[in-house]
């Protein structure tokens, strides 16, 4: 049999929606055309999901930014005496909430930086200061005063254990934590994640385990252009599928394109081509037709409108408050503007929670009591709060 037979043997195999190996994934990924593979994933979006394209109107808490980490492409990370560390007491969190509020942002999204009070006397020192001993206990007592406030939280927090995950389920409708990538060679000497043992993959894909145990709907994704290749993407997708196969709480995967940033050991890579990144998105549509898969539009900002067409459903969360304070350099589109582009490419828009429609059956009574007072009847945003 030829290349190309096989080729199109994997393309029909795919249009059956029929599932498909490794192997296969990545024989098409060097032999196919890519404009078929794309179409192909196209095609399985609206099989599956729809015409309709989700994000989440957000406010960006950016609670403590001091981290025990060094990532040879990050700038979120801030030193005690930066002018940009942020530490949010609980006076400006709530002050935050209630401005969120007021916009009817739905999602208060908190980032910190991985456990900053295991390096940081000073991060030890502030959180004592709130009256807490860690970062964790910190995030859950926020969580519970943002939900007061009527913002839903959503926390991204790194590599947090089981029981600080419980606690915070009891008032997180969703969490996050990025995988990055799977491939352990990325922890070497000179690779972005060698002064990062948070990063160290078995670590991040226990912690995905563990949100499936406790049945959180869980948003995970990979980091595209940091100095992977094709196959370590292919198996970084492959390792968040069979977590998803087996607990099925895998709400949503981003794909998240690399941007190098200035005064970072990785200042001089490059943006991984379009072309590449398209090839990535488009093979995670495949590989899991289910899911639900974004890519931020900040960071594609001349052409987010693009990947419609290889089989994105989500934006994301966008705030009309707060900046990106991982990526401060790319601003938020208007929401209204993601609006048109989808209305002008044939697709609907639409405003979700921080967990998807599909997922709210996980979440508890409460939070369901919660987000059934400003649901449509498809459990989306209804479009009266968030306009």
């Amino acid at each position: 049999m030829s290349k190309l037979q096989f080729d199109f043997e994997i393309i029909h195999k795919i249009g059956e929606l029929k599932e498909i190996t490794y192997e296969e994934i990545l024989e098409l990924s060097k032999n196919a055309p890519k404009q078929m593979i794309f179409d192909a994933a196209s095609k399985i979006r609206d099989k599956r999901k729809g015409k309709a394209i989700s994000f989440s109107k957000k406010a960006f808490f950016n609670i403590i930014n001091m981290c025990r980490d060094t990532c040879s492409y990050c700038t979120y990370k801030a030193e005690p005496n930066d002018a940009k560390l942020s530490l949010m007491d609980k006076k400006t969190v709530r002050e935050l909430a209630v401005l969120a509020k007021k916009y009817n942002c739905t999602e208060a999204l908190f980032v910190t930086g991985e456990r900053p009070e295991q390096r940081y006397p000073e991060a030890k020192k502030w959180l004592a200061s709130q009256g807490f001993s860690s970062t964790a206990e910190y995030l859950i007592h926020c969580s519970e005063m943002v939900l007061n406030e009527g913002v839903f939280p959503h926390t991204n927090a790194g590599n947090l254990s089981k029981d600080e995950m419980r606690e915070l389920q009891k008032t997180n409708v969703s969490m996050g934590l990025m995988l990055e990538n799977s491939s352990p060679r990325l922890r070497e000497i000179g690779m972005p994640h060698h002064n990062a043992p948070s990063k160290e993959p078995s670590t991040r894909l226990n912690i995905l385990k563990n949100s499936g145990e406790l049945k959180i709907p869980m948003t995970t994704g990979i980091l595209v252009g940091i100095g992977e290749n094709m196959e370590e993407n292919i198996q970084s997708i492959f390792d968040i599928k069979k977590i998803d196969d087996k607990y099925g709480n895998i709400q949503e995967i981003i794909l998240q394109n690399f941007h190098p940033k200035p005064k970072t050991s990785m200042s001089r890579h490059s943006t991984p081509e379009e072309d590449y990144f398209k090839m990535i998105v488009a093979l995670c549509r495949i590989i899991m037709p289910n899911a639900n898969i974004q890519i931020p539009p900040n960071l594609s900002p001349e052409n987010y409108h693009e990947f419609l067409s290889v089989g994105i459903n989500d934006w994301g969360g966008i705030s009309p408050i707060t900046s990106d304070y991982v990526n401060p350099e790319f601003s938020w589109p208007n929401i209204q503007n993601v609006e048109k582009k989808c209305n002008d490419t044939g697709f609907s828009f639409k405003a979700r929670f921080p967990v998807y429609p599909e997922f709210i059956p996980l979440v508890n009574n409460d939070l369901k009591q919660r987000i059934s007072l400003i649901a449509d009847e498809e459990n989306y945003v209804k479009e009266s709060y968030w306009k």
